[in-house]
């Protein structure tokens, strides 16, 4: 099945059910904080789960000279009818431990009533049933037809709950908040359609629904239910009217009803309730959460979440349908086609910005999808705009180009450019891009005008040096300014600088510490997205957890955007940025020892680390430096002390232009011997810094795992025991 398809049954079962979704969940959360509510009345007796039939009956018998009926609720709530020995009629919440009333039962409130008809049937009876059963379905298919989309954006069930990457507000809450709520929902929506079902007799006639009596064995005849049966486990008890032995209990257990002598509590019959009572019975208990106040909780905040994915999902529906193609030409009249792949149509975005400008320097131009390619009789140019989807996969509205493209030859040379979008975050960088660009340049028709582009995480900087190029070649003026094709994020929360190490001709090297609102939760190995520019270039810095604060190191370089921008700050200022969180590279609580290692800026989030590794693992740190400087003068202080309460075990540090020119791979080649026992022993390796440097450990590492008869480096990646945040 393609992506289009659950794409489009996700959205048509979305819109069809709307806004009975919205009446349904805001009752829901209604009907949920009542249920909470409920549980916090007095009217429950202390270990009631340990109460015996043995214990309890005895002492109502003394408190009361007549007892007709005892009750228990879903809220363990026991509720006697009685005639107290006064002679008044007693019909009271009571302490089944000394039978004293506890308080009177209170009826549901109109509004509860009210909310309740309306969340069951909308107030049509029947028929509103059959249609809250019909929604109920919806939502379940709505459920799975979401559970399926986001195994396809994230690559497999493995990596269900890995890094999203943010694209903008909506589209990243709707998955991160989907992934959190799949469960509820699917419960609320799976036991609301059993309901329903149930409801009509979908699963049983009449006489298949009842009792089913069942042959006592011996030893149960001769078994006293008093002693054996919890009062936890009574639904109703209805009281012999005499104290003749032939008068006897009928207790109405969760899934049985039996008949008990009342002298001396021998089982006299027994009557098993059907399967899908049972069923039944634990649906409703799991459809409101009545049962506990936890689970009651978490449907409310489910039924939140729906009206999230309610707003969320038409924002995303929205934001792709304000990308739809408007074309002033016809194809077969066009000179210029920009053919465009995008899964969430932010590619449009920048072939459109190309139209518009070729439009207005008197070109005919005809944009549209990838599955719409075919045979362009006037063509002289054709631009591919494209990113990658899943594992180096074709967007939804480009799995057929392909196919298309075998089947259409066009009459005439044609010269074609592709663009490929992506992110290097992912392992599949502009893979379809690529397999675009070669598929065309193996076209007999197709005469190849520009190498293939690629453009990460949507940087207008990168999209304008092949705008350049094109332009240039083609002699068209067309605008390359980055700010005319820049996306400015969105959300950005202020961070206040506290405190900036200063640099100098030796030290290029600064600690930048930041404070972030005390509602913001991070951890040291997210991530800080800096936009120095006020546009959509995007820096990413490794980060910390300093006391609370955000700490970051960064290297200036010449002319470097976000290392310059970082470094003109003084304490007091106020940056804007986003925390991206990294879970993927956060502290391996579960590890029996940890080893850091790093080069340069790649230090910053092993310190904070440290800084919180109470527990006391044993934790080794590599780093290396140039040489010996201001900065890491601190980070010796700061790793003594660390050394000193435990938290830390040592601090290797590598210098390459001192007189010994030692590296980081220097240092894990002199420790082989503890490397192997990490590994074997379950142990995590943490690397952080240049990409450069992680390619450099890796090797010697592999080389340590196969000098040792060890697995290879990338079975221990598999595992998670080799983990990297390297750029």
């Amino acid at each position: 099945m393609t992506l289009s398809f659950w794409r489009y049954a996700h959205l048509a079962l979305a819109l069809f059910s709307s806004i009975f979704l919205l009446l349904a969940s805001v009752t829901g959360i209604i009907l949920a904080v009542d249920a909470v509510q409920e549980k916090t009345l007095p009217y429950k007796a202390a270990d009631f789960d340990k109460i015996t039939l043995g214990e309890t009956l005895p002492v109502l018998k003394k408190e009361y000279s007549e007892i007709t009926e005892l009750s228990v609720d879903y809220n363990q709530f026991v509720t006697l009818q009685a005639i107290d020995k006064d002679g008044n009629d007693v019909n009271a919440y009571i302490d089944p431990k000394t039978g004293k009333a506890l308080g009177t039962p209170a009826k549901k409130s109109e509004f509860i009533k009210w909310v309740t008809s309306f969340h069951r049937s909308l107030f049509l009876h029947e028929t509103g049933r059959f249609f809250v059963g019909v929604i109920s379905f919806c939502l379940l298919l709505i459920s799975i037809s979401g559970f399926v989309l986001v195994l396809k954006r994230q690559r497999g069930i493995r990596n269900f709950f890995s890094k999203v990457i943010k694209e903008y507000f909506a589209q990243y809450y709707h998955v991160v908040l989907g992934r959190l709520a799949l469960i509820p929902i699917l419960i609320i929506a799976l036991t609301g359609t059993y309901l329903s079902l149930e409801r009509f007799n979908f699963f049983m006639g009449e006489e298949k629904a009842k009792p089913v009596k069942t042959e006592l064995s011996a030893e149960a005849k001769k078994t006293s239910v008093f002693k054996t049966t919890l009062l936890s486990e009574v639904k109703k008890i209805e009281f012999p009217f005499t104290d003749d032995p032939e008068e006897y209990y009928i207790i109405e257990l969760k899934d049985r009803e039996i008949e008990v002598n009342q002298v001396d509590g021998t089982l006299l019959s027994e009557k098993r309730s059907p399967f899908t009572v049972q069923l039944s019975a634990l649906s409703l208990d799991l459809h409101t959460g009545r049962i506990n106040t936890v689970w009651a909780v978490i449907l409310a905040i489910a039924c939140l979440n729906i009206l999230f994915f309610i707003y969320s999902g038409f924002a995303i529906t929205l934001k792709r349908r304000s990308s739809r193609i408007k074309n002033k030409f016809k194809a077969n009249e066009s000179n210029y086609i920009l053919l465009v792949g995008s899964e969430n149509g932010s590619s449009f975005r920048f072939a459109n910005a190309i139209a518009k400008q070729l439009i207005s320097h008197g070109k005919k131009v005809f944009t549209a999808e990838l599955n719409s390619f075919s045979v362009y009789p006037k063509a002289e140019h054709i631009i591919v705009f494209s990113s990658t989807h899943g594992l180096g996969d074709p967007p939804s509205n480009a799995r057929k180009f392909k196919t298309l493209l075998q089947k259409q030859n066009q009459e005439q040379k044609i010269k074609f450019s592709v663009v490929g979008f992506g992110s290097k975050s992912y392992p599949d960088f502009c893979q379809f891009a690529i397999e675009i660009d070669q598929l065309l340049e193996n076209q007999n028709w197709a005469e190849r005008f520009l190498d293939l582009q690629t453009v990460n995480d949507k940087s207008a900087v990168e999209f304008t040096e092949w705008l350049k190029l094109w332009s240039g070649k083609t002699e068209i003026p067309l605008a390359c300014t980055p700010s005319l094709y820049n996306h400015v994020p969105k959300g950005l929360q202020k961070l206040m600088v506290l405190d900036k190490t200063p640099i100098s001709d030796t030290e290029h090297t600064f600690i930048l510490t930041l404070h972030a609102n005390s509602r913001t939760k991070f951890a040291s190995g997210d991530l800080l997205a800096v936009y120095p520019a006020n546009d959509s270039r995007e820096r990413l810095y490794s980060i910390g957890n300093h006391s609370g604060n955000v700490q970051l190191v960064v290297k200036l370089h010449q002319n470097g955007l976000g290392s310059g921008y970082l470094n003109n700050l003084e304490p007091g200022d106020t940056i804007k940025a986003r925390i991206i969180n990294n879970h993927a590279f956060h502290f391996p609580k579960k590890a029996s020892k940890v080893a850091f290692i790093s080069n340069g800026t790649g230090i910053a989030p092993f310190l904070g680390m440290i800084e919180q590794n109470k527990a006391k693992k044993e934790i080794q740190l590599y780093s290396g430096f140039r040489m010996e400087t201001p900065t890491l003068l601190a980070y010796k202080k700061f790793a003594n002390i660390m050394i000193q309460k435990e938290y830390l075990d040592n601090f290797h540090v590598a210098l390459s232009r001192e007189a010994e020119q030692i590296y980081v791979m220097d240092l894990i080649k002199r420790d082989t011997v503890f490397f192997v026992n990490l590994l074997k022993d379950g142990g995590v390796i943490m690397i952080c810094g240049s990409l450069a440097m992680q390619k450099d450990v890796e090797v010697i590492l592999d080389e340590l795992c196969r000098d040792n008869g060890m697995q290879n480096l990338a079975d221990y990646k598999e595992k998670g025991q080799i983990l990297t945040d390297c750029y």
